[in-house]
């Protein structure tokens, strides 16, 4: 407490065990606030703190915070909501749930095929004009369950469309908090599978941010949710998370291990059908997601044969995902050294990319504008160089 750390995300948890005041060590409301504050309160605020701009700089992502959403969600939350209403609340039901819910695949859909960074502001807006009145309204235990869960897929859209939109500290600093609170949300409405796709996004995050411990762990977690989960696709979700968090770290026992069981859960068929928030991950992606695991653990001809399987046989219905799945199965063929098919690959790429505002998007043509220097004296590379560009 002394020493060389300055108290950060982790300061408010040893406050509240040790009973200590927050003022003694100068820390301030704002530092301890998202760890300490009632949900509600704290995702509202995180909406509109994201709409002024000049305070994005506040929050940045960090390993410390992504680990401790695990000890953050309040049983308590939604009970003390119900019984502690101000009276000139607004008076919510089960549509207002729908609504949510609603406008939340209609979000999701937009930014699927057009990138996170398209009408991001949107969400938040949404967030913050229409949905805070109803999370501060009167509503019934029931009532509350639902809405918990329906703002939960709010938020975790919000996160993944934050992620997306850019690799700034502030932009993935935001994507970690809308992560903790869709978790949060989930948890205290009793949602397992919600929990566990939120967790699931804080471990992605980590995955593409290096902390592999901490990657590893979150998806471990993820997937102790899935043993009471009859969601298939879910299963599969999960267990493809933890095999890629694991490839990253290095561990191939653990990787391969997973990977059998993602693969098992995605080749059964799904009993009867489902509005699982998990439920878009197709075989499609799982054979995307496989393929990359593969590649990383240096099995090319099976990443290959996955990302294939991914364009060819299961097909991919936006074009942001098919023109990411592209771009990543031409730089595995360029490993191969099977050039001519690389450099037809990117150009397929940049036929899908064109108007996506997507970080992915982004990554894979710096990657491959690098790349393609490894070939000064060919057309088509110099070519695909000047396209890229042009993108920027």
């Amino acid at each position: 407490m002394t020493g060389e750390c300055t108290p950060g995300y982790w300061w408010p948890f040893v406050a509240r065990v040790l009973a200590l005041d927050p003022a003694a060590r100068d820390i301030t409301q704002t530092l301890c606030g998202p760890a300490l504050a009632d949900t509600v309160a704290s995702f509202i605020q995180l909406g509109r703190s994201d709409l002024e701009v000049d305070r994005r700089k506040l929050l940045t992502a960090s390993s410390g915070y992504a680990l401790a959403a695990l000890g953050l969600p309040d049983p308590d939350s939604i009970t003390r909501r119900v019984n502690s209403t101000p009276a000139h609340a607004v008076r919510v039901g089960c549509g207002e749930g729908a609504a949510i819910k609603t406008m939340v695949k209609s979000l999701g859909d937009s930014a699927a095929e057009l990138g996170g960074g398209h009408a991001r502001h949107l969400a938040v807006s949404y967030l913050t004009e229409d949905v805070a009145p109803w999370l501060n309204g009167t509503f019934t235990q029931a009532t509350g369950r639902e809405l918990f869960a329906a703002a939960s897929q709010l938020a975790h859209l919000a996160g993944w469309m934050a992620q997306d939109e850019g690799d700034s500290p502030e932009l993935q600093g935001l994507a970690q908090h809308y992560c903790a609170h869709s978790y949060r949300l989930a948890a205290e409405a009793g949602e397992r599978e919600l929990a566990a796709t939120a967790l699931r996004g804080l471990a992605v995050q980590c995955i593409d941010l290096g902390y592999r411990a901490e990657a590893v762990q979150l998806s471990e977690a993820c997937v102790t949710y899935d043993r009471d989960l009859d969601n298939l696709r879910a299963v599969a979700y999960y267990n493809a998370t933890l095999a890629n968090a694991a490839a990253q770290d290095n561990d191939r026992r653990l990787a391969s291990q997973h990977l059998a069981l993602a693969e098992t859960a995605i080749g059964r068929p799904q009993p009867g059908p489902t509005d699982s928030w998990a439920a878009h991950y197709s075989p499609g992606r799982w054979a995307h997601e496989t393929g990359m695991i593969l590649n990383r653990l240096g099995d090319l001809t099976g990443a290959e044969e996955h990302l294939l399987l991914a364009l060819d046989f299961h097909g991919l219905d936006r074009r942001r995902t098919r023109a990411i799945v592209t771009a990543d199965l031409a730089g595995v063929r360029l490993r191969q050294g099977n050039t001519d098919d690389a450099l037809a690959g990117w150009t397929d790429f940049l036929d899908c990319a064109e108007g996506v505002r997507s970080v992915k998007i982004s990554s894979a043509l710096h990657d491959m504008s690098i790349r393609l220097l490894r070939f000064p004296g060919t057309p088509e590379a110099q070519q695909l160089r000047e396209r890229a560009a042009s993108f920027a």
